[in-house]
Protein backbone atom coordinates (compact mmCIF):
# COMPACT_ATOMS: atom_id res chain seq x y z
CA UNK A 1 0.00 0.00 0.00
CA UNK A 2 2.75 2.17 0.90
CA UNK A 3 4.66 2.16 -1.97
CA UNK A 4 1.49 2.17 -4.59
CA UNK A 5 0.05 5.27 -2.16
CA UNK A 6 3.62 7.47 -1.49
CA UNK A 7 6.81 5.94 -3.20
CA UNK A 8 8.76 8.27 -0.80
CA UNK A 9 7.85 7.39 2.69
CA UNK A 10 8.17 3.83 1.53
CA UNK A 11 11.77 4.39 0.45
CA UNK A 12 12.20 6.51 3.39
CA UNK A 13 10.96 3.01 5.74
CA UNK A 14 12.93 1.12 3.31
CA UNK A 15 16.03 3.27 4.69
CA UNK A 16 14.72 2.29 8.62
CA UNK A 17 16.53 -0.71 10.11
CA UNK A 18 14.34 -3.61 8.79
CA UNK A 19 12.91 -4.88 12.36
CA UNK A 20 11.21 -1.25 12.51
CA UNK A 21 9.66 -1.13 8.94
CA UNK A 22 6.84 -3.52 9.77
CA UNK A 23 5.77 -0.98 12.40
CA UNK A 24 6.13 1.89 9.86
CA UNK A 25 3.85 0.29 7.02
CA UNK A 26 1.22 -0.82 10.11
CA UNK A 27 1.14 2.83 10.80
CA UNK A 28 0.99 4.11 7.00
CA UNK A 29 -1.65 1.36 6.55
CA UNK A 30 -4.04 2.89 9.55
CA UNK A 31 -3.57 6.76 8.67
CA UNK A 32 -4.08 5.77 4.91
CA UNK A 33 -6.96 3.80 5.92
CA UNK A 34 -8.71 6.90 7.48
CA UNK A 35 -7.39 9.20 4.51
CA UNK A 36 -9.50 7.10 1.74
CA UNK A 37 -12.65 7.28 4.50
CA UNK A 38 -12.34 10.70 4.72
CA UNK A 39 -11.51 11.19 0.77
CA UNK A 40 -14.57 8.82 -0.09
CA UNK A 41 -17.15 10.83 -1.63
CA UNK A 42 -19.56 7.73 -2.24
CA UNK A 43 -20.28 7.78 1.71
CA UNK A 44 -21.64 10.89 1.78
CA UNK A 45 -22.61 11.49 5.08
CA UNK A 46 -21.48 8.40 6.58
CA UNK A 47 -18.23 9.30 6.19
CA UNK A 48 -17.97 10.61 9.48
CA UNK A 49 -19.83 6.97 11.15
CA UNK A 50 -16.76 5.32 9.38
CA UNK A 51 -14.28 7.23 10.89
CA UNK A 52 -15.56 6.82 14.27
CA UNK A 53 -15.68 3.05 13.68
CA UNK A 54 -12.47 3.02 12.45
CA UNK A 55 -10.73 4.63 15.52
CA UNK A 56 -13.30 2.45 17.60
CA UNK A 57 -11.78 -0.39 15.85
CA UNK A 58 -8.47 0.42 16.78
CA UNK A 59 -9.27 1.00 20.43
CA UNK A 60 -11.30 -2.03 21.15
CA UNK A 61 -8.00 -3.50 19.51
CA UNK A 62 -5.59 -2.38 21.84
CA UNK A 63 -7.98 -3.58 24.73
CA UNK A 64 -8.48 -7.46 23.12
CA UNK A 65 -4.78 -7.29 22.29
CA UNK A 66 -5.63 -8.18 18.72
CA UNK A 67 -8.12 -7.85 16.28
CA UNK A 68 -9.63 -9.43 12.85
CA UNK A 69 -8.65 -6.58 10.59
CA UNK A 70 -5.21 -6.87 8.89
CA UNK A 71 -4.11 -3.41 9.34
CA UNK A 72 -5.41 -2.70 12.70
CA UNK A 73 -4.03 -6.16 13.84
CA UNK A 74 -0.91 -5.07 12.87
CA UNK A 75 -0.78 -2.02 14.58
CA UNK A 76 -2.09 -3.17 17.34
CA UNK A 77 0.86 -5.93 17.76
CA UNK A 78 3.54 -3.22 16.75
CA UNK A 79 2.11 -0.35 18.72
CA UNK A 80 2.91 -1.73 22.47
CA UNK A 81 5.80 -3.19 21.26
CA UNK A 82 7.47 -0.80 20.54
CA UNK A 83 6.16 1.99 22.88
CA UNK A 84 4.26 3.98 20.19
CA UNK A 85 2.18 6.67 21.48
CA UNK A 86 -1.40 5.37 19.52
CA UNK A 87 -3.64 7.59 21.86
CA UNK A 88 -1.96 10.11 19.60
CA UNK A 89 -4.22 9.27 16.85
CA UNK A 90 -7.35 10.63 18.09
CA UNK A 91 -5.87 14.14 17.18
CA UNK A 92 -4.87 12.57 13.99
CA UNK A 93 -8.55 11.20 13.61
CA UNK A 94 -10.02 14.97 14.58
CA UNK A 95 -8.78 16.15 11.38
CA UNK A 96 -9.93 13.47 9.35
CA UNK A 97 -13.73 14.24 10.72
CA UNK A 98 -12.58 18.02 9.18
CA UNK A 99 -12.11 16.63 5.87
CA UNK A 100 -15.47 15.14 5.75
CA UNK A 101 -17.08 19.39 5.65
CA UNK A 102 -18.61 19.92 2.52
CA UNK A 103 -17.11 21.96 1.42
CA UNK A 104 -13.64 22.03 3.13
CA UNK A 105 -12.57 25.74 3.74
CA UNK A 106 -9.35 26.93 5.70
CA UNK A 107 -10.38 30.26 6.35
CA UNK A 108 -7.44 31.35 8.10
CA UNK A 109 -3.66 30.73 9.26
CA UNK A 110 -5.15 29.27 12.53
CA UNK A 111 -7.20 27.03 11.55
CA UNK A 112 -5.17 25.38 8.82
CA UNK A 113 -2.20 25.14 11.75
CA UNK A 114 -4.73 23.17 13.90
CA UNK A 115 -5.63 20.89 11.20
CA UNK A 116 -1.74 20.35 10.70
CA UNK A 117 -1.18 19.97 13.99
CA UNK A 118 -3.72 17.05 13.96
CA UNK A 119 -2.06 15.19 11.10
CA UNK A 120 1.94 16.34 12.00
CA UNK A 121 1.16 13.96 15.34
CA UNK A 122 2.69 11.23 13.19
CA UNK A 123 5.88 12.38 13.89
CA UNK A 124 5.81 11.75 17.50
CA UNK A 125 3.75 8.64 16.96
CA UNK A 126 7.22 7.07 15.29
CA UNK A 127 9.64 8.73 17.58
CA UNK A 128 10.26 5.65 18.95
CA UNK A 129 10.98 4.13 16.03
CA UNK A 130 13.49 6.41 15.74
CA UNK A 131 15.37 6.19 18.82
CA UNK A 132 14.66 10.04 18.57
CA UNK A 133 15.97 11.44 22.32
CA UNK A 134 13.99 13.06 24.43
CA UNK A 135 13.20 16.38 23.66
CA UNK A 136 13.05 16.22 20.24
CA UNK A 137 9.31 15.49 19.47
CA UNK A 138 8.96 19.03 18.91
CA UNK A 139 11.02 18.90 16.03
CA UNK A 140 9.67 15.64 15.13
CA UNK A 141 6.06 17.63 14.71
CA UNK A 142 7.66 20.44 12.85
CA UNK A 143 8.86 18.59 10.36
CA UNK A 144 5.62 16.50 10.00
CA UNK A 145 3.99 19.97 9.51
CA UNK A 146 6.47 20.60 6.80
CA UNK A 147 5.87 18.08 4.72
CA UNK A 148 1.88 18.41 5.17
CA UNK A 149 1.88 22.16 3.78
CA UNK A 150 4.20 21.13 1.30
CA UNK A 151 1.74 18.49 -0.16
CA UNK A 152 -0.95 21.20 0.40
CA UNK A 153 1.44 23.41 -1.96
CA UNK A 154 1.68 20.78 -4.55
CA UNK A 155 -1.58 19.30 -4.61
CA UNK A 156 -4.24 22.52 -4.64
CA UNK A 157 -6.04 21.75 -7.82
CA UNK A 158 -6.29 18.24 -6.52
CA UNK A 159 -7.67 19.25 -3.82
CA UNK A 160 -10.02 21.22 -5.30
CA UNK A 161 -11.75 18.74 -7.41
CA UNK A 162 -12.49 17.15 -3.84
CA UNK A 163 -14.20 20.28 -2.59
CA UNK A 164 -11.12 21.38 -0.58
CA UNK A 165 -9.05 24.63 -0.40
CA UNK A 166 -6.87 24.41 2.31
CA UNK A 167 -4.17 26.99 1.81
CA UNK A 168 -5.77 30.42 3.29
CA UNK A 169 -6.49 33.19 0.97
CA UNK A 170 -6.36 31.78 -2.96
CA UNK A 171 -9.90 32.82 -4.18
CA UNK A 172 -12.32 30.20 -5.90
CA UNK A 173 -12.65 31.81 -8.78
CA UNK A 174 -9.02 31.22 -9.83
CA UNK A 175 -9.77 27.87 -9.00
CA UNK A 176 -12.17 27.24 -10.99
CA UNK A 177 -10.82 29.13 -13.68
CA UNK A 178 -7.46 27.21 -13.10
CA UNK A 179 -5.83 30.58 -13.44
CA UNK A 180 -2.17 31.40 -11.62
CA UNK A 181 -3.13 35.01 -11.06
CA UNK A 182 -0.78 36.93 -9.20
CA UNK A 183 -3.06 36.97 -6.33
CA UNK A 184 -2.80 33.23 -6.14
CA UNK A 185 0.46 32.91 -6.46
CA UNK A 186 1.64 35.93 -4.10
CA UNK A 187 -0.17 33.47 -1.27
CA UNK A 188 1.42 29.81 -2.71
CA UNK A 189 4.58 32.00 -2.14
CA UNK A 190 3.71 32.79 1.59
CA UNK A 191 3.09 29.07 2.20
CA UNK A 192 6.02 27.95 0.36
CA UNK A 193 8.42 30.65 2.68
CA UNK A 194 6.56 28.98 5.73
CA UNK A 195 7.17 25.74 4.58
CA UNK A 196 10.82 26.33 4.43
CA UNK A 197 11.40 27.98 7.96
CA UNK A 198 9.51 25.00 9.24
CA UNK A 199 11.92 22.71 7.35
CA UNK A 200 14.74 24.77 8.40
CA UNK A 201 13.55 24.65 12.27
CA UNK A 202 13.75 21.07 12.24
CA UNK A 203 16.89 20.40 10.16
CA UNK A 204 18.39 19.76 13.53
CA UNK A 205 16.99 16.15 13.83
CA UNK A 206 18.94 14.62 11.22
CA UNK A 207 21.66 14.64 13.58
CA UNK A 208 20.13 14.24 17.13
CA UNK A 209 18.59 11.16 15.61
CA UNK A 210 21.16 7.66 15.77
CA UNK A 211 22.58 6.97 12.21
CA UNK A 212 20.90 4.12 10.88
CA UNK A 213 17.91 6.08 10.94
CA UNK A 214 19.51 9.08 9.65
CA UNK A 215 18.91 8.25 6.01
CA UNK A 216 14.77 7.91 6.13
CA UNK A 217 14.79 11.25 7.27
CA UNK A 218 17.11 12.77 4.78
CA UNK A 219 15.49 11.25 1.94
CA UNK A 220 12.07 12.22 2.89
CA UNK A 221 13.11 15.50 4.27
CA UNK A 222 15.01 15.69 0.45
CA UNK A 223 12.15 15.24 -1.82
CA UNK A 224 9.86 17.47 -0.59
CA UNK A 225 12.82 20.37 -0.41
CA UNK A 226 12.97 19.88 -3.89
CA UNK A 227 9.10 20.00 -4.52
CA UNK A 228 9.24 23.45 -3.32
CA UNK A 229 11.88 24.12 -5.09
CA UNK A 230 9.92 22.96 -8.25
CA UNK A 231 7.30 25.77 -6.87
CA UNK A 232 9.39 28.10 -7.08
CA UNK A 233 10.71 27.41 -10.50
CA UNK A 234 7.13 27.61 -11.82
CA UNK A 235 6.89 30.99 -10.53
CA UNK A 236 4.22 29.50 -7.79
CA UNK A 237 1.88 28.55 -10.64
CA UNK A 238 0.48 25.33 -9.23
CA UNK A 239 -2.81 25.47 -11.13
CA UNK A 240 -1.92 25.23 -14.40
CA UNK A 241 2.23 23.72 -14.25
CA UNK A 242 2.51 20.21 -12.04
CA UNK A 243 4.40 21.14 -8.77
CA UNK A 244 4.89 17.08 -8.37
CA UNK A 245 8.38 15.93 -8.97
CA UNK A 246 8.50 13.04 -12.26
CA UNK A 247 9.57 9.90 -11.27
CA UNK A 248 13.58 10.22 -12.38
CA UNK A 249 13.63 13.65 -10.44
CA UNK A 250 12.79 12.38 -7.63
CA UNK A 251 14.86 8.90 -8.23
CA UNK A 252 18.16 11.27 -8.52
CA UNK A 253 16.96 13.29 -5.18
CA UNK A 254 16.62 10.12 -3.37
CA UNK A 255 19.93 8.91 -4.68
CA UNK A 256 21.74 12.18 -4.01
CA UNK A 257 20.54 12.23 -0.24
CA UNK A 258 22.14 8.56 0.22
CA UNK A 259 25.37 9.59 -1.08
CA UNK A 260 25.54 12.25 1.58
Amino acid sequence: MQLRHDPTYFIATWCLPRERRAAVHALYGYVRGADEIADDRHRNGARRAALDAWQAELECGLQRGHSEHPVIAALVDAGPRHGMPLELLGRYMDSMRADCEEPVRMHSQDELDRYMDGTATVGPLVAPLLDAPAGTEGLLARLGVAFQLTNFIRDVPDDWRLGRVYLPGLHEEDLARHAATHRLREHVAQQVARARGLFRDSAALAQALPGPVRPGVRVARAVYVRVLDRVERLDYDVVTRRAALRPWEAARVVAGALAT
